[in-house]
């Protein structure tokens, strides 16, 4: 009887040390250029951390587990190290002669998980970086910034306040806390539950039935039936290839804003920046003072219109926000849309939201916009003039990773596909391009990143590099590309004429292209975007008076 006691408590002991073992058992290393599913555990740098999203951390991106907006770190390693072996277990009664003990030593015990025990908030820096500013115009990723004695790091290109939109490693916000500095009491950690980060498994793929790249057997019409009148009454038909220019409602270093009658000629569509977040989903619209009278800007708007001109109110912007969390939210919007449309006359609107209106896949503006923009369109008739300006990482984004920010507006894209006019998404600001076309970034300013960018919406992608579906391509009347009008209006990604002519002629018609060509030409491709029309003015028309000439070229 004692020795069977001794020999179970032996064979226990050897149970506990094997699955203590596999239990501890260190988490596989991250390693770049492999594809990872949401929710997968890898380990780095002595640190174990959980994927946000489904991804694939291209070498060439730089990206690894620390970045905050891909990963969650969970610690310390618990099995970054080798496990300390136990010693030689001892039986603490003398053996029978005839038993021959077990022997423990082969399965060492590891080290106790240290992930146990909750992660500490981060140490309070002793050293403060420079001060956050409202009048800046962004900060870069990696940017790190004091604001009341709390040091932030920027997770992306980001103008938003960081006491509001920040948290803890992983949140999904704009800035990341790194701690309070000067020696203050260290800083709470922000409760990321306002704005949690999705999982992507629960945000729909945006797959349509048929991912098929646009039409090449039967091309879009290029004699396009003039839409019904605007709400105005004015007849207004957008031009083949469209040079499109925000004007600025505001005064900023390009100087002041100034009546719409100033606009020359050159620009086919005039976006109106910008409109005002109201308040439980109501837009509102100021007139900045410099721009004239009320009446003045109304008759501006029917005179351009008469020139065959598009005239568009654009929502969101650097600073600007629209709120839509709900359906009372979603008729609030509707309503005070349509009457500033009416009021002065607006063909339609332009959504150029932000990281300030939570545009995040998951998020209930996602669906709630699509829905407003559908009922807003019904109201209005089918002159409505739809147009988006994204961000690169929330439309192409999508194709390294596909969650969060990145690939958000493809939903919205999809939602109002058959209602959209053109989107031109900014390839600026955001560094280089990721495409299935090359291996590395297509850097800004480049003919190959505006080329793979346009053919990424036309030709469609995969999500996620392929494992989280596909985004089917626009038509490619839908779809033109936006970039700086000089090099004062952007912090980067600015380009020569020669690089917006060479693209235009690449998509239209295959020639002066680079390494990356569309699978055809497209000749209805629409034109090019820029920030801005104040900015064009102010540096001597430089952008638009050969970027108009060039569309005038075009087949």
């Amino acid at each position: 009887m004692q020795k069977a006691k001794r020999n179970a408590r032996i064979a226990g002991l050897i149970a506990t040390l094997v699955f203590a073992a596999s239990a501890y058992a260190a988490y596989p290393a991250w390693q770049a250029d492999v594809y990872y599913t949401a929710g997968t555990i890898v380990s780095y740098n002595g640190h174990d951390y959980k994927a946000l999203v489904n991804q694939t951390d291209y070498t060439s991106t730089g990206w690894n587990p620390t970045n905050a907006s891909l990963w969650t770190d969970l610690g310390a390693s618990a099995g970054g190290a080798t496990p300390t072996p136990a010693p030689t277990a001892t039986p603490t009664a003398t053996p029978a002669p005839t038993a021959t003990p077990v022997p423990v030593t082969a399965t060492p015990a590891p080290t106790p998980k240290p992930t146990a025990t909750p992660t500490p908030a981060p140490t309070p820096a002793t050293t403060c970086y420079a001060a956050w500013s409202a009048t800046q115009d962004h900060y870069n990723g990696g940017d790190k910034v004091t604001l009341n004695g709390v040091n932030y790091v920027a997770n992306w290109w980001t103008n938003a306040n960081p006491s509001t939109n920040s948290g803890p490693s992983g949140s999904g916000k704009d800035w990341t806390v790194l701690g309070n500095c000067g020696g203050a009491t260290p800083v709470p950690t922000p409760v990321p539950t306002a704005t949690p980060t999705p999982k992507p498994t629960a945000t729909p793929t945006p797959t349509p039935a048929t991912p098929t790249p646009a039409p090449t057997a039967t091309p879009v019409p290029t004699a396009t039936p003039v839409p019904t009148p605007t709400p105005t009454g004015t007849p207004s038909s957008l031009a083949k290839h469209a040079l499109v220019g925000y004007w600025h409602n505001f005064t900023n270093p390009s100087g002041n804003t100034y009546p719409i009658a100033q606009v020359t000629d050159d620009w086919d569509v005039i976006v109106v920046s910008f409109a005002d977040n109201a308040g439980g989903g109501a837009v509102s619209f100021t007139l900045d003072p410099n721009a004239g009278t009320e009446a003045q800007f109304i008759a501006d708007i029917k005179a351009k219109q008469a020139k065959g001109k598009k005239v568009v109110l654009s929502l969101g912007g650097q600073n600007g926000s629209v709120t839509l969390n709900s359906s009372s939210d979603v008729t609030n919007f509707v309503n005070s849309l349509y009457g500033i449309i009416t009021k002065y006359g607006f063909d339609g609107i332009d959504l150029d939201l932000e990281s300030g209106s939570g545009v995040s896949l998951g998020a209930p503006i996602i669906s709630n916009l699509v829905t407003a923009v559908q009922q807003l369109k019904a109201k209005v008739g089918s002159s409505f003039y739809l147009s988006m300006a994204p961000e690169w990482p929330y439309v192409q984004g999508g194709y390294t990773s596909y969650g969060s920010i990145w690939g958000a507006y493809l939903p919205i894209i999809d939602g109002l596909r058959n209602d959209l006019t053109i989107i031109h998404v900014q390839y600026y600001n955001n560094g280089g391009l990721y495409t299935p076309y090359a291996t590395g970034a297509l850097p800004e300013g480049s003919v190959d990143m505006l080329v793979g960018g346009s053919k990424m919406l036309i030709e469609g992608f995969g999500l996620a590099a392929g494992a989280s579906g596909t985004f089917a391509g626009l038509r490619p009347d839908q779809v033109a590309f936006g970039v700086p009008s000089g090099p004062s209006s952007a912090n980067s990604g600015f380009v020569t004429s020669a690089t917006v002519n060479n693209t235009l002629d690449c998509m239209t018609k295959l020639v002066n292209c680079g390494t990356i060509k569309p699978n055809q030409a497209y000749p209805t491709f629409r034109g090019v975007m820029t920030w801005s029309i104040n900015w064009d003015k102010h540096d001597g028309y430089n952008f638009s008076v050969p970027a108009a000439a060039h569309l005038k070229t075009l087949p």
